[in-house]
């Protein structure tokens, strides 16, 4: 068996795969540093690389070493403030650790921070290791464009480098079998009459000595004439292409705009569904996205108007919700795709409209979608729409779930919260 590894250099004149090493091996390290670089980055760079410092003391790696005491003798350049025979006394522990802590010495030597630079493409790979979309279940083969090749047997004609050759050998001695086994069974009966008559006594002998030995020749040849390897020998590998299922499902994110959500409640909202919508695209490729923003009124937007939009108003959160319904009704049958919902808001909501967000919840949406997860942006105490969710919370366990968030740092624990990978 032979192993190919890529020594290629890329860009920073790293090995690529070393360095794939080294990220796995300090994992942890890098972790805990995304994580604590997503509480405190704006909603424009939440997408970039991150500068990441690990501890000189683990980096430190294992080696075989002689141990403190002991006589040793030693060969050491010679220089012009010592001369052979001469001993050297023992250096004296201590000195600074190289981190920035301690105090200050005249002697001794340590070593700095370790600080590497991890790219776009690894920062979110960090990111979002380990979460995944609830309950994702459903396939759907219409439509799909994409293929996996299966080994369907052997065929008698394909490509050439598809050939098996031990099937072709194999029929190839086959062949030469069938073809030959009469000649080699006349072969046996001349070479026993040849042994049998010896050297010959007579002309006559000698005569029949030689049609003998002709007639061998002659069958000796046609056996030589069958071709070792003929294309029909050829057997090929077989590949059939079947369409890979592949999962279809799409994220409804509801977002309050109304004029109780201040500025500072939006930006936390934004930065969740930023959040929300880099994973989606990042690890779902056929999941679609719907941006849906509310005040008094629902209305569906781009991705732009929904992150950026001034537009304001009351609050009346069924009107998102109806309008969720709806798009589910029109274009997302329930047999074919996995529904979800994030929605966001501050709370607040218009007299009695919870109870209707709950009835909508219950006898309809509820029962279409794999997973519906609230988040509640507010450092007050909860309110009616919150109260209304808990009995749904209570009577769908695994499809729905609400979490509050206070402060920035709250954003990305609750999200993994929601998010997180489950065990089977």
């Amino acid at each position: 068996m032979s192993y190919i590894v890529d020594r290629r250099l890329n860009s920073k004149n790293k090995s690529s795969v070393n360095r794939q090493r080294f990220l796995e091996r300090y994992r942890g390290h890098i972790k805990k540093a995304v994580q604590h670089a997503v509480d405190k980055r704006s909603i424009t760079d939440i997408d970039s690389g991150e500068q990441i410092s690990i501890p000189s003391r683990d980096i430190s790696e294992p080696s075989f070493h002689h141990g403190n005491g002991g006589v040793r003798s030693r060969v050491l350049p010679g220089n012009k403030e010592f001369v052979g025979g001469d001993k050297i006394a023992r250096p004296e522990g201590g000195g600074g650790s190289g981190s920035g802590k301690g105090d200050a010495s005249d002697q001794g030597e340590g070593d700095d921070e370790f600080v590497f630079q991890i790219t776009q493409e690894e920062f979110l790979n960090f990111m979002f290791e380990d979460l995944e979309l609830p309950n994702l279940v459903k396939r759907q083969l219409v439509g799909s464009n994409e293929y996996r090749y299966h080994r369907a047997g052997i065929a008698n004609e394909g490509n050439p480098g598809k050939v098996n050759i031990v099937r072709s050998l194999r029929a190839a001695n086959a062949r030469r079998l069938a073809l030959t086994g009469g000649k080699r069974r006349q072969i046996k009966e001349l070479e026993a009459l040849l042994a049998a008559l010896g050297e010959p006594q007579s002309l006559i002998e000698a005569s029949n000595k030689r049609d003998l030995e002709l007639e061998l020749a002659q069958l000796r040849a046609k056996m030589k004439r069958v071709p070792w390897l003929d294309d029909f020998d050829l057997k090929y590998n077989l590949q059939v292409k079947h369409p890979v299922p592949r999962s279809k499902a799409v994220m409804f994110c509801i977002m309050d705009v109304s004029g109780s959500m201040d500025q500072a409640t939006k930006d936390v909202a934004k930065r969740f569904f930023l959040l929300l919508y880099l994973f989606l695209q990042r690890n779902y490729e056929h999941t679609e996205v719907v941006f849906i923003r509310h005040h008094t009124s629902a209305k569906e937007v781009d991705e732009q108007e929904f992150f950026y939009s001034r537009e304001t108003g009351g609050t009346i959160v069924s009107s998102a919700l109806k309008l969720m319904d709806e798009i589910i009704t029109a274009r997302y049958p329930v047999s074919e795709w996995n529904i979800y919902s994030a929605q966001a808001s501050d709370g607040d909501n218009w007299n009695d409209d919870s109870v209707v967000c709950h009835k909508l919840l219950m006898e309809s949406i509820m029962e279409k979608v794999q997973y519906f997860s609230y988040i509640e942006i507010t450092p007050r105490d909860h309110q009616a729409l919150w109260r209304a969710y808990e009995q749904i919370e209570a009577a769908f366990p695994d499809a729905f779930a609400m979490r509050q968030i206070q402060t920035l740092s709250d954003i990305f624990p609750v999200f993994r919260d929601l998010f997180q990978k489950k065990a089977a």
